[in-house]
C-alpha cells in the first residue's frame, strides 16, 4: 500500500495482479448493468444458457430465464479436473487439543455426495425445505452443499439462537428434516445443541432429526425420529446425480434476525445468487489459486452463506471456518489461526477490530503476517481510526 494525502492505495504491483484492475470497469457496469453479469455467468457452467437475461415486472425481477444449472457442479465439476487434490476447506476446532482437519474439492465432494444419497433415502426430494441448525463444523458446509446437489432447500438458523427462534424459522418454512449436532464448543464451554434442537422441533413438521456426532455429549434420543450423521452417510455412494436447477428455482430460505419483529424469510434463487457470490468473491476479494480465505462470519447470516460457504468454493479457493470464540482460550487466537494457517485474505467485522484493538498491539509483535495481502471490513460501518489500526496493526502498513 502507498499513501497519498490521507488515503491508502494499492500498490501498482497489487493492482497489476489484481482480477479488477482497470477503473474502465465502472463505466461498463453503468453503461449495460445486464451485460456486465451476462460476462460472469458466462464464466460459469450450465446445463442449459440462459434466453434472457433479466426481466423486470415490478415488484419482482428475474435473472437468467430459461437458463438451467446446478451450483455444485460449479463447485466440483467445474474444478475437480484441475483442482481435486487441493484443499478446499480447513476447519480449525475450538478447542486447542484438538487437530485441525482439511477436505481437498475431492474429499469434500465425495462427503457431500454421500450425505446427498443420505437425504435421497430419508424421502427429502427437490423442493423440500430442511432445516439445518449447525456451528461452524464442516458437517454445516456439507449439509448446504448436499440440499443444493439435489435440488433441496436449505434454511440454515444460527446455531446461537434459541429453541423459540429455531421453532419459529423451522414452522415458517416448512422443513421436513433438521439437521443438527450433539453439541459444540464456544468460549471454553460445551452446548448441548441436540436438547436446544429438541425443544425447537415441538409443534412443527420435522419428522426426521439427524445429528452430527461432535462432542460425545449425551443427549436425547427419540427412536424413529432420531438418526446419527454417520451412520446415515458412511456407507452411501461418492457419487450422486446433481439435479438440473431451473435459474430461478430456489436455493435457500435464509430468515432476518427478527430483532424488528417476526423474522422474514429471504429466499434466495440459484443463478442470480450463483453468479453474484462468484462474481463478488472473485472481484472484491481478488482470490487466487494460492490464497487461504478466512470469513469469520457465522454460517448462519448471508454473509457467512456467501464468504464462508458459497463464494470461495465457487472461484475455487482455499477457505477455512472456525468452531468458537476467535478470542479464546487467549485474545491473540484470531492471529496464531491467521499465523498457522498462512491466511492471506481476512474478512472480519468492525465490533471484533474493536476488540483486537481493546487487547492492544503489544500481542501482536510476535506476528509477521508475512502471508496476508487483503483486509476485509463486514456487517455495520467501520470507523476511520478502528480500520486505521486494522491497517497498520494487522496489516503491517510500516513495512510495505
Amino acid at each position: 500500500m502507498v499513501k497519498k494525502g490521507e488515503l491508502y492505495y494499492p500498490s501498482e504491483e497489487f493492482k497489476k495482479s489484481a482480477w479488477a484492475n482497470n477503473e474502465k470497469i465502472y463505466k461498463e457496469a453503468e453503461k449495460d448493468p445486464v451485460k456486465f453479469w451476462e460476462k460472469f455467468a458466462g464464466e460459469l457452467l450450465w446445463k442449459k444458457k440462459w434466453e434472457k437475461a433479466f426481466e423486470h415486472n415490478p415488484p419482482y425481477f428475474q435473472w437468467f430465464l430459461g437458463g438451467k444449472m446446478n451450483v455444485t457442479e460449479n463447485i466440483f465439476e467445474r474444478n475437480l479436473e484441475e483442482k481435486g487434490d487441493k484443499v478446499a476447506l480447513i476447519w480449525e476446532p475450538e478447542p486447542t487439543t484438538e487437530q485441525p482437519k482439511k477436505l481437498t474439492y475431492r474429499q469434500l465432494y465425495e462427503e457431500v455426495n454421500k450425505f446427498s444419497n443420505a437425504l435421497l433415502k430419508m424421502g427429502i426430494k427437490k423442493g423440500d425445505r430442511v432445516g439445518i441448525y449447525l456451528p461452524m463444523i464442516p458437517e454445516v458446509i456439507i449439509s448446504m452443499l448436499a440440499c443444493a446437489r439435489i435440488g433441496a432447500v436449505h434454511a440454515v438458523v444460527f446455531s446461537a439462537f434459541s429453541p423459540t427462534a429455531l421453532q419459529t424459522r423451522l414452522t415458517d418454512s416448512g422443513a421436513k428434516i433438521l439437521i443438527t449436532s450433539d453439541g459444540y464448543y464456544r468460549n471454553g464451554g460445551l452446548i448441548n445443541l441436540k436438547n436446544q434442537a429438541d425443544e425447537g422441533v415441538k409443534g412443527t413438521e420435522v419428522e426426521k432429526v439427524i445429528t452430527v456426532k461432535r462432542a460425545g455429549n449425551e443427549v436425547n434420543w427419540q427412536e424413529g425420529r432420531d438418526f446419527w450423521w454417520n451412520e446415515l452417510a458412511e456407507n452411501e455412494p461418492a457419487e450422486c446425480k446433481a439435479a438440473v436447477m431451473d435459474a430461478e428455482d430456489p436455493l435457500f430460505i435464509l430468515y432476518t434476525s427478527g430483532s424488528t419483529g417476526r423474522p422474514k424469510g429471504c429466499l434466495h434463487t440459484t443463478a442470480g445468487y450463483a453468479v453474484q457470490t462468484y462474481a463478488t468473491s472473485k472481484w472484491i476479494f481478488d482470490l487466487k489459486d494460492e490464497d487461504v480465505f478466512w470469513s469469520t462470519a457465522d454460517i448462519g447470516w448471508i454473509t457467512g452463506h456467501t464468504y464462508s460457504c458459497y463464494g470461495p468454493l465457487l472461484c475455487g479457493a482455499t477457505f477455512m471456518i472456525f468452531e468458537g470464540l476467535i478470542f479464546w482460550p487467549e485474545p491473540d487466537r484470531w492471529a496464531k489461526i491467521i499465523e498457522e494457517h498462512k491466511v492471506s485474505v481476512f474478512y472480519t467485522a468492525p465490533t471484533a477490530i474493536r476488540m483486537f484493538e481493546k487487547y492492544g498491539t503489544e500481542i501482536l509483535k510476535k506476528y509477521e503476517f508475512k502471508m496476508l495481502r487483503l483486509l476485509g471490513s463486514v456487517g455495520e460501518p467501520i470507523d476511520e481510526s478502528a480500520w486505521l489500526w486494522y491497517f497498520n496493526e494487522v496489516g503491517k502498513a510500516d513495512v510495505l
